[in-house]
């Protein structure tokens, strides 16, 4: 595709592409016809809704345009930013409009804008009609390397973050990190977090690259986004590819970080005050210092992952903390098995073991690492 890489993401009649564009838009009414007409739905599209919020909705011009190039006339719901849209009235104001425009199967939902974006739009996606045609295009770095890849949608519950939702894959992926250019620095920073659980996980390699070039990444250098964004779909592509439904215990690697993550930020409320990748930054943090207290790494392993995230503009403490409604939001994670609390915890910087733990004194503990050093 000239100078488009792409990404398969194999999953049988469900496959799909995952393309990292040039400076261009050219290309796209060609990937969106090609993407859709890979399935039943998709072949019969001639319509189809683009969700967006309003920070993102100056960049749907262009797209609107591609649609119409490949036969497909748009229409947009504009939605409030923010993580508190991720909600059950978010997604019936969306449901709405489409029954108003009288959708059937053959029509195809657009996400274009960040995680929450993705998350409704996918989940409306999945929900209406028993599922329609999703086209990804995400516009923040979060997105781009994690929520637009690998089917899972959703929304959140007051108390509980992404417990309603369900797996519907997209029928494509469209990137450009030119998006990032204008991205807020917090919010690229927050979608730093999820690129460097993929080197403690999976990659060390990316994990050193990370390390040697967060000054350049944090200048916004090309090069290096679209290098951290190739690299982060092809190991959750490879991820997802072989365990699509989180059943067969290999995608489960991808929480790392984000058991006690999620907890903080269902404590915090949603509101904006912790972002996600910012609750994974800390998550990650007391992860690692619980695989350190169990023995399962040295103090090595925690301490250059905080230097990163430090360096990466990602928080490493966490003020006011309130240990019980942290460990009562643990409880309700839906990962959890049996009354204990399901963990990713590194064995080294590239390699991950799941563990189920019921000592809630040795996790309040690494919890108390986060607190501010006096």
């Amino acid at each position: 595709m000239d100078d488009n890489r792409s990404i398969p993401v194999e999953l049988a009649d469900r496959s799909y592409e995952i393309v990292i564009a040039d400076r261009s838009r050219d290309d796209f009414a060609a990937f969106v016809r090609r993407s859709l007409d890979r399935s039943w739905g998709g072949r019969g599209c001639k319509r189809c809704l683009i969700v967006t919020d309003r920070n993102v909705a100056r960049l749907a011009g262009p797209f609107e345009n591609s649609l119409r190039q490949a036969g497909i006339e748009p229409e947009r719901i504009e939605v409030e930013p923010g993580e508190s849209t991720k909600s059950l009235a978010a997604a019936s104001t969306v449901l709405d409009l489409l029954v108003d425009l009288k959708a059937d199967r053959h029509f195809a939902i657009v996400a274009l804008g960040g995680g929450v974006i993705g998350d409704l739009a996918g989940f409306v996606a999945a929900i209406y009609a028993r599922g329609v045609p999703l086209i990804m295009i995400p516009t923040s770095l979060l997105a781009q390397v994690d929520s637009s890849v690998g089917g899972k949608t959703g929304v959140n519950h007051p108390r509980v973050k992404n417990i309603i939702g369900a797996f519907h894959q997209p029928s494509g992926v469209w990137i450009d990190v030119e998006t990032l250019q204008t991205l807020p620095d917090r919010e690229l920073a927050s979608g730093a977090a999820e690129v460097v659980k993929y080197g403690v996980i999976q990659d060390l390699n990316l994990f050193e690259f990370m390390e040697s070039s967060a000054r350049r990444f944090l200048n916004r250098d090309r090069s290096v986004l679209e290098r951290i964004v190739a690299r982060s779909c092809a190991i959750k592509a490879e991820i997802v590819s072989g365990d699509e439904r989180e059943q067969g215990g290999a995608r489960e690697i991808l929480n790392f970080g984000h058991t006690i993550g999620h907890a903080i930020e269902a404590v915090a409320g949603y509101d904006g005050r912790i972002l996600h990748g910012e609750a994974v930054s800390l998550g990650m943090i007391a992860e690692a210092r619980l695989a350190e207290s169990l023995g399962l790494v040295d103090s090595h392993v925690g301490d250059r992952l905080e230097r990163l995230l430090n360096d990466l503009g990602l928080p490493i403490v966490l003020h006011n903390l309130d240990f019980d409604r942290i460990i009562e939001a643990m409880r309700r994670d839906k990962k959890n098995r049996n009354g204990r609390i399901r963990f990713i915890l590194p064995r080294s910087i590239g390699a991950v073991e799941g563990f189920d733990l019921d000592d809630i004194d040795a996790i309040r503990r690494a919890v108390d690492r986060l607190r501010p050093r006096t």
